[in-house]
């Protein structure tokens, strides 16, 4: 693949970011989902409040069926999902057709699972669903660039979502060593400044938390 346009590079590393935030948030919910049934029903709204969304879901049955299912809830993980496939759509030469069907299978295991009594179990299935994405984009993009940009946008995702939900400090030491690795290999212009800030506010513990909004910040102007 030669030179990679301004739209497909936005598209790859949305495509990556999409499909991670699915990823992550289906794993953060599970612990969410235990606590909503062993001890506080109302534990979805710390999850809510970690993400910065409003209070917009009757109890948590009503959290669940939307913020899960709903493709009306702008916030949802079957809207991530649809903005996924949409951007996989569009970049399907550059992926194949095999490895955009697993955005294609996630979809349709949350649509199928819209009232299904254990949601749980349909999230995992969606896990392992974009486990299969990543591993079929490792075998058959044949663009390194196309995949660098792709898991730019994934790391860059992960990291946002960790520091918001308050993963340990080991995990963003390992995700930021993730990130500017695939920084290292990309043959475009990103932010170089944010991405040392970066560094300098990730190298322990003590500066991650205190500084988490500016790592946040950061975030979302290194790839810009």
């Amino acid at each position: 693949m030669g030179i990679i346009s301004l739209e497909k590079r936005d598209r790859l590393i949305w495509l990556g970011r999409y499909t991670e935030r699915t990823f992550t948030l289906c794993r953060a919910l599970s612990r969410y989902f235990d606590h909503m049934i062993d001890m506080d029903e109302n534990a979805y709204k710390g999850f809510l409040d970690c993400l910065g969304l409003p209070y917009i879901y009757k109890d948590s049955d009503d959290f669940i069926s939307t913020y899960v299912f709903d493709l009306k809830d702008p916030n949802s993980l079957a809207s991530q999902l649809s903005r996924a496939l949409d951007n996989a759509i569009v970049m399907r030469e550059e992926l194949s057709s095999d490895t955009l069907c697993y955005i294609q299978m996630a979809q349709d295991t949350l649509r199928a699972g819209s009232h299904d009594s254990a949601p749980m179990l349909i999230l995992q299935n969606v896990i392992d669903d974009l486990f299969a994405f990543w591993g079929s984009a490792d075998d058959n993009v044949v663009s390194e660039d196309c995949r660098t940009l792709m898991k730019c946008g994934k790391y860059v995702e992960r990291l946002d979502l960790y520091v918001r939900l308050g993963y340990p400090y080991h995990d963003i030491d390992k995700e930021t060593s993730k990130l500017l690795n695939r920084l290292s290999k990309v043959r475009f212009a990103y932010n170089e400044p944010a991405a040392k800030r970066l560094i300098g506010l990730t190298a322990d513990e003590e500066s991650y938390r205190a500084n988490r909004q500016q790592i946040l910040n950061l975030l979302c102007s290194v790839l810009a």
